[in-house]
């Protein structure tokens, strides 16, 4: 009569809902949406050329952090004509947005929930394709530091605009029927 009685107040604190702020017997399963209140979600990473002001210069002082401390002395290899490298690689707009992307793709990969082979994947599909892109012999850091006893910094000119948006520009310059005291129909 004892045990049933004991089975009978254990099925009702079962079927009862749980008191706030107690955890939930599911919790050490791993149940998604039973383990408490859902957790905030970590905040949207946004492109660095995306930021202005003091969130990107805090963004890129971060960012300069990693490729000094981190990525340079792991990954930087030597400085050739067919891997140029700048010391003022901040100056090079594509190249911050290229470095940003490298870095934001390392702390997703880095992580736990990435799995085992996350900094391989990490490897294999972005950091040898921007590494390559960046300091290839043609790319936006070829005008600058070739050799490491010739240090050399210089901003190729980008492409002029479209002739579209060279005409539009012009169009819009150019006084229009109306403005010329025309009739419009």
């Amino acid at each position: 009569m004892d045990r049933q009685a004991q089975q009978e107040q254990q099925l009702d604190r079962l079927a009862s809902a749980p008191a706030p702020g107690s955890p939930s017997p599911f919790a050490a399963f791993g149940m998604p949406g039973f383990g408490g209140p859902p957790s905030a979600a970590p905040p949207e990473p946004r492109p660095i050329m995306e930021l202005d002001g003091e969130e990107r210069e805090d963004e890129l002082d971060a960012l300069s952090d990693w490729v000094d401390d981190f990525l340079l002395p792991v990954y930087g290899a030597e400085v050739t004509t067919a891997a140029p490298w700048c010391l003022q690689w901040q100056e090079h707009d594509d190249v911050v947005a290229w470095l940003h992307a490298l870095w934001l793709a390392y702390q997703q990969h880095k992580d736990p929930e990435a799995g085992l082979s996350g900094l391989f994947v990490w490897h294999r599909d972005f950091l040898t394709h921007a590494t390559a892109a960046i300091r290839a012999p043609g790319g936006p850091l070829s005008a600058c530091m070739t050799s490491p006893e010739r240090p050399a910094h210089r901003l190729l000119p980008g492409p002029p605009p479209s002739a579209r948006t060279e005409k539009a520009t012009t169009n819009a310059a150019e006084p229009g029927p109306a403005e010329l005291g025309e009739p419009t129909s």
